[in-house]
């Protein structure tokens, strides 16, 4: 059974700094990329930064460029998002995912089979 485990979220003041894990487990992650989505109230799920192990380029949304860090641990199957200078916009539930999919797929949700429970992000004003 894969399992994937969101820690780190939590309340923070515009301008603020949180580091959000995603604990892997039940499955081989180490050749597929591991991806980090948001979703905030009445918005669709959106990506945010993704790293694949076969090339191991980190890959961001532009609104986050500069500011968040994508990060993972093959030997430990973790995936890490530092996220630096946040803004009140980035207020959402993020989530880890897991899957196989192409490149040209990376950023779309559908293309993921594995997901976390998520874990909210609030960021104040």
């Amino acid at each position: 059974q894969v399992q994937l485990v969101e820690t780190g979220g939590g309340l923070v003041q515009a301008g603020g700094s949180l580091r959000l894990s995603c604990a892997a487990s039940g499955g081989t992650f180490t050749r597929g990329p591991l991806t980090w989505f948001r979703q905030a109230p009445g918005k669709e799920r959106e990506f945010v930064a993704a790293i694949r192990w076969i090339d191991k380029i980190p890959r961001y949304t532009d609104s986050v460029k500069g500011r968040f860090t994508v990060s993972r641990d093959n030997a430990a199957n973790t995936l890490n998002l530092q996220m630096n200078n946040l803004r009140p916009e980035d207020t959402a539930v993020y989530s880890c995912a897991a899957g196989t999919p192409i490149l040209s797929a990376l950023r779309q949700p559908a293309s993921y089979g594995y997901w976390g429970q998520g874990t909210q992000v609030t960021v104040s004003a």
